[in-house]
C-alpha cells in the first residue's frame, strides 16, 4: 500500500505541476479562460487518486466464543473456556443438569452461534455442541459443552488425546472428560516443534504395572522463553485449567488449579518414579554446586468456588487441608506413596469445597528453577475419601 501510495503521489505531484505550468502559460498570454475547466480537471484527479487508496475495512475473520455466562446459583465451580482444545467446561449442580440452562454468550466481533445466545440447551439428548461462524464467513468452530462432574477420584492415565494445532498430549477419562490440564498450552506458543513428546508434558508406556503413565521432564528454555528470562521448563500436571490469555503477561495466573470436590478426603495415594537432571541452576541459569533438583507431587483441598492459582496454591487462606510428598528425591523404581490429609488449624469448611492434585518435574520450577532433564512419571492416583 506504501508503494501504491508514492506511486500516485508522484504521478498527482508530476500533473499538478504541469497543470500549474498550464496555468500559469494561460494567465500571462491572457487565456484565462481555460481556467474553468482546469481546476476542475485537477480536483477530479486528486480525489480519484486518494479514494482509489481507501477501502473498505475487511470483515473480522475471527470466531471464538469469549465469554459463557450461566447463572451463579446453578453452578458448583466456575465455568471455564478451554479454547485450544474448544471445549467449555460447565460444574453444573443437579438442578441445573436436569432442567437445563440458557447461557449468555460473548461472541468475536460480528460472530454469529448456533444454538444462539440465550437459548435453552439440556444434556438429556446428549453432546450439546455451540457452532460460530465468524462475520467474514469464511470460519467456523464447534465448541463442545463438557459437564464435568467428578465422582471417582482415582487416575490411571490411560486415555489420552492430542491437541489437533499444536500436537500437545493431555490426559482424559474413559467417557472423554478432561479434568486434567499442564503447561504445554503455553509451552506450545514458544516455539517448540509440533510434536507429543517434545513437550515437557506426556503419556509413556512405561508406567506402573506397564501400563500407561504421566510423563514430565525439565526442558530448556526456547529462543522465546530465554530473550524473556525463562531458561527452562518444568513439566507440570495438575487437576484444573490453563488459561492461556495470560500465560505471558503473569504465567503464574495461568496455572488455575481444582475441581469441586464433595465429602471429607482422608488420604492422597499414587506411584512415582524421579530421576533429577545433572545440574541444578537458579532462575538466571546459573550453575548452583551441590543442590539436587526435587520432584513435587501433593493435594489441597480448599474452599471455593474460586480456583486457586500458581501464585497462591500453598499459600491461600482458602486452604482446608494438604497432603504433600515431602520427600522429592530420586527413586529408580515406582514408590508407592500414602499420605494423610492434615487439616489446617482453624480453617472453615465452606459448601463449596474444591480439590487440586499438582506434579511437577522440578519443585520450583515455577521460579524456573531447577534441572534440565529432571523427569517424573506418576501412576494410579487417588483420592481416598474418609468414611462416615
Amino acid at each position: 500500500m506504501i508503494k501504491e501510495m508514492v506511486s500516485r503521489f508522484s504521478a498527482i505531484r508530476f500533473l499538478t505541476k504541469h497543470w500549474l505550468s498550464r496555468i500559469t502559460q494561460d494567465c500571462l498570454s491572457s487565456k484565462a479562460r481555460h481556467l474553468h475547466w482546469t481546476w476542475p480537471v485537477l480536483t477530479g484527479l486528486v480525489v480519484f487518486a486518494f479514494q482509489s487508496c481507501i477501502k473498505d475495512p475487511p470483515l473480522n475473520p475471527e470466531a471464538d466464543i469469549e465469554t459463557f455466562v450461566v447463572d451463579p446459583s446453578q453452578l458448583a465451580a466456575p465455568t471455564s473456556i478451554d479454547q485450544a482444545n474448544r471445549k467449555i467446561l460447565l460444574y453444573l449442580d443437579q438442578d441445573a443438569y436436569e432442567k437445563g440452562i440458557k447461557p449468555t454468550l460473548t461472541l468475536s466481533t460480528g460472530a454469529s452461534v448456533v444454538p444462539a445466545s440465550g437459548d435453552s440447551i439440556h444434556f438429556d439428548n446428549g453432546p450439546v455442541q455451540y457452532v460460530v461462524t465468524s462475520q467474514s464467513g469464511e470460519n467456523k468452530k464447534p465448541y463442545d459443552v463438557q459437564v464435568i462432574n467428578v465422582g471417582n477420584w482415582a487416575f490411571n492415565f490411560e486415555q489420552w488425546e492430542i491437541n489437533e494445532a499444536d500436537q500437545y498430549e493431555y490426559p482424559v477419562e474413559d467417557d472423554g472428560t478432561i479434568l486434567w490440564s499442564s503447561g504445554n498450552p503455553g509451552v506450545a506458543i514458544s516455539g517448540i516443534p509440533k510434536n507429543p513428546q517434545a513437550y515437557p508434558t506426556h503419556s509413556t508406556t512405561s508406567g506402573y504395572l506397564s501400563t500407561k503413565g504421566a510423563e514430565m521432564s525439565t526442558l530448556k528454555g526456547t529462543p522465546l522463553t530465554e530473550f524473556v528470562c525463562i531458561r527452562l521448563i518444568a513439566g507440570s500436571l495438575f487437576l484444573g485449567v490453563f488459561n492461556s490469555e495470560v500465560a505471558f503477561v503473569d504465567p503464574l495466573a495461568a496455572t488455575e488449579f481444582g475441581e469441586p470436590y464433595v465429602g471429607t478426603p482422608s488420604r492422597f495415594t499414587g506411584y512415582y518414579k524421579y530421576t533429577p537432571g545433572p545440574s541444578f541452576q537458579d532462575q538466571d541459569g546459573k550453575i548452583i554446586a551441590g543442590q539436587q533438583d526435587k520432584c513435587s507431587i501433593y493435594a489441597v483441598l480448599f474452599n471455593g468456588p474460586r480456583r486457586l492459582t500458581g501464585h497462591d496454591i500453598l499459600t491461600s487462606d482458602k486452604i482446608v487441608a494438604t497432603a504433600i510428598l515431602s520427600d522429592g528425591s530420586p527413586q529408580a523404581a515406582f514408590t508407592r506413596f500414602d499420605i494423610p490429609f492434615t487439616p489446617k488449624p482453624g480453617a472453615a469448611v465452606s459448601n463449596n469445597l474444591m480439590l487440586a492434585i499438582v506434579a511437577s518435574s522440578s519443585a520450583e520450577g515455577d521460579h524456573y528453577r531447577g534441572a534440565i532433564g529432571s523427569n517424573l512419571v506418576v501412576d494410579s492416583l487417588r483420592v481416598v475419601p474418609k468414611e462416615e
